[in-house]
């Protein structure tokens, strides 16, 4: 199938870390693999997660007024804890954990109703599932391997491996049925190669109940596009792409984590992402009981501000000007014919672009109108001069970054050659 044009044109996601590790605040599945916590703590969050103030339609509402068009939500991390109730296991919150509840619903029927696309987050790892270490990745990237992940040499059981997969299959299948996510966000791939993941049945299962389900990269050669985490790519994927980005510096809530990436830095993020072609997938970690935190949903608000105000050069654009045309990101309308620079400094005096063979008809600014002039200096044969656009006025400058739109008199041609030898 072909990728999903809603996918490329989304531009931005909110990533939701949401499980029983935000009772304690600890490290998401991680904290017992690692020994961070024992088994037996980490396991006795299940008593303290209670979902008492989880509305989904808050959420919603917070997603869209962030300018989000997806988000994609943990239904079960690395730790086995299923977000609904599943018939494949008991480890969900619905029968052990006071939520006493399925919480996948209220959230995908939430998105739909604001025109979001639903996004569903599944871990192939299962590091609770008492059949999940009775195989071997060929060459482990442990040494030694976990004995939660791995079983010993020697001691593999292939029927309790072939027993595994029905599990994680039939769980999968449950969320393509019951939920018809438009997006599956796998994750734990490392774990196992795609042929021990059995990938191309489990593609095929999911296709089979929805052909227009998006696939991220961790389904390995079934995957639909790559997805980097927490840095934009110095070169950009091939392909659609998202960043995975964190609003402070954890994915789950951690009661001690305060460090908060700041509305300009969000908006840095986000415009050097979608100017190198991807989306960005922006974190939130809930508490237990179902709030996401002011600090967080302050910036997501924010954010959302600053791209409604915006809007013009983010949603129907596509991948900017290469590196060394302008000192800042950009964006290009769809017909290749406007183009938005940011500008994430205060203009002074001007604002340049190299390279470029239009002749442009116009510069405004966006979100105040206020035209600019411009000229062109320089040039000689087939290199360009120097397209020169006057510094806007203080009053149409941006707080966070000022996004000038340069109309061209015909689709995008830049030089991109050595000059005259």
């Amino acid at each position: 199938m072909p990728m999903q044009p809603w996918f490329r044109d989304a531009k931005l996601g909110i990533f939701v870390h949401w499980g029983v590790y935000a009772v304690d605040g600890v490290p998401e599945s991680w904290s017992f693999y690692t020994g961070q916590v024992s088994h037996e703590q980490y396991m006795k969050q299940l008593d303290g997660f209670t979902a008492s103030r989880y509305d989904p339609r808050a959420w919603a509402d917070l997603f869209a007024r962030a300018g989000a068009r997806y988000a994609v939500l943990t239904a079960r991390h690395h730790d086995g804890v299923a977000l609904w109730d599943s018939a494949h296991s008991d480890l969900n919150v619905a029968r052990r954990t006071p939520a006493g509840r399925d919480l996948i619903a209220g959230y995908a029927d939430a998105l739909r109703e604001r025109g979001l696309r639903v996004g569903l987050y599944y871990s192939h790892s299962d590091w609770n599932h008492p059949d999940y270490a009775s195989t071997r990745h060929p060459a482990p990237d442990e040494d030694p391997p976990n004995p939660l992940a791995h079983a010993r040499p020697g001691e593999e059981d292939p029927a309790a491996w072939a027993r595994f997969l029905a599990y994680r299959d039939g769980q999968v299948g449950e969320l393509v049925d019951r939920f018809r996510p438009d997006l599956l966000w796998f994750d734990g791939e490392w774990e196992r190669t795609e042929e021990q993941w059995g990938l191309h049945a489990l593609a095929a299962r999911i296709l089979a109940g929805n052909p227009e389900t998006v696939l991220n990269a961790r389904m390995l050669s079934h995957g639909d596009y790559a997805t980097p985490e927490q840095g934009v790519p110095l070169q950009a994927p091939d392909g659609p792409w998202e960043l995975c980005l964190t609003v402070n510096d954890s994915w789950g809530f951690q009661h001690r984590d305060h460090d908060h990436k700041s509305v300009r830095q969000l908006v840095r993020h986000f415009t050097e992402t979608i100017g190198a072609g991807g989306n960005l997938l922006l974190d939130v970690g809930p508490r237990e009981d179902g709030t996401i935190p002011a600090e967080q949903a302050e910036r997501l608000a924010g954010l959302g501000a600053w791209i409604g105000r915006h809007a013009e050069a983010v949603y129907g654009t596509v991948t900017g000007l290469p590196p060394g045309h302008h000192y800042g990101p950009s964006t290009l309308s769809a017909d290749r014919r406007t183009l938005y620079l940011v500008c994430f400094d205060v203009p002074r005096e001007t604002v340049s672009v190299r390279g470029l063979r239009n002749r442009v008809r116009r510069v405004s600014v966006l979100g105040t109108g206020a035209e600019l002039g411009h000229r062109v200096t320089g040039g000689l044969h087939e290199v360009p001069g120097v397209t020169w656009l006057d510094a806007p006025a203080a009053g149409d400058v941006d707080e966070y970054a000022t996004v000038l739109a340069l109309e061209l008199d015909g689709e995008l041609d830049l030089y991109r050659g050595t000059g005259r030898s």
